[in-house]
């Protein structure tokens, strides 16, 4: 290998993996076609410029396994991170990971539902799709946050730019999840449109959800600007731990009633278990309560957490 190429290949290696550029983003920067940015990455592997370590602990097993045997998970994914980084930088990784995950898994014609959030939207951010597939569809879990939210957090957003990533088709959801009065949910159900979108999710293959966590209201987040805070104390008095798309459990992953049910529009929760892969992506100690109510409510069957997060659930015993 001559000293030019070789000096390439530590620049691409240094890009993707120290930098955590996408392999678009390394494109744009080089000039070199995407594709063959793929090919070159598999070169430097092969050439040993860069050599993947899997670090087992505990026994010979990983956390991932260990999730996915304590929880009869069929995939957990867990990223590195360290304790003492910020929380957009363990979110990024949290993205990257879910976005490699469903790069490897989404098939031709498949509808993927999408929920809001943060975690949700560096995943989009993150997504770089290797193989073109055909008929992709994406479509809104629930209804938008009426503008309590970043743009860059709405499920109208998130669907339109994975639609945009996978070249196929987005969904869009024009009424809010959580409405005013029980008798607006009621009018907007009986709707055309709705009808419509609810044949849509009967056709979902793979969904892509936040979980949310009664115990993030001590920090700032996207979770209690959605909700509020009178909201979130009545939450807390009704023995909610956490919720997947505006659908409340308890700590045991039993559903729970609130005063906020007979207002949301959503996808019924027991429609996500029986997909091909229902994915939870979520992050942060404030979180455990939350995933751990999400894990026990036999909805999702794959988690994509950080490090930190899942030694927390494989530790509690709650």
């Amino acid at each position: 290998m001559d000293t030019d190429t070789r000096r390439l290949y530590i620049q691409i290696a240094e890009m993707y993996y120290n930098q955590d550029l996408t392999q678009s983003q390394i494109a744009q920067k080089t000039g070199i076609n995407r594709s063959t940015i793929s090919r070159l990455l598999k070169k430097i592997r092969e050439e040993g410029i860069v050599k993947i370590i899997i670090n087992y602990d505990l026994d010979d097993l990983t956390m991932e396994r260990q999730l996915q045997e304590k929880f009869g998970l069929k995939k957990a994914i867990v990223t590195t991170v360290d304790s003492n980084q910020s929380d957009d930088i363990k979110l990024t990784a949290l993205g990257q990971a879910c976005a490699r995950f469903l790069d490897q898994i989404i098939e031709d014609n498949d509808t993927i539902g999408f929920s809001w959030g943060s975690s949700l939207a560096k995943t989009v951010q993150a997504l770089d799709v290797t193989v073109k597939r055909e008929n992709i569809r994406c479509v809104p879990l629930l209804g938008g946050p009426a503008n309590k939210l970043d743009s860059d957090c709405h499920v109208n957003t998130i669907c339109y730019q994975a639609a945009r990533k996978f070249n196929g088709k987005s969904i869009m959801i024009d009424f809010p999840a959580i409405v005013e009065k029980p008798a607006m949910r009621t009018g907007i159900i009986e709707t055309e449109y709705f009808k419509e979108i609810q044949h849509i999710w009967q056709q979902i293959n793979v969904a892509v959800f936040g979980i949310g966590s009664i115990d993030i209201v001590h920090s700032s987040s996207t979770w209690q600007a959605f909700y509020g805070n009178s909201a979130i104390e009545q939450l807390i008095s009704e023995g909610v731990a956490g919720d997947i798309c505006s659908r409340f459990f308890d700590i045991h992953g039993k559903t729970a009633q609130t005063h906020l049910s007979d207002r949301t529009i959503s996808i019924p929760l027991e429609q996500l278990a029986g997909l091909r892969y229902s994915i939870g992506v979520a992050q942060s100690l404030d979180k455990v309560k939350g995933i751990l109510g999400a894990l026990r409510s036999g909805k999702m069957n794959v988690l994509v957490t950080t490090s930190e997060t899942a030694a927390a659930l494989l530790n509690d015993n709650a």
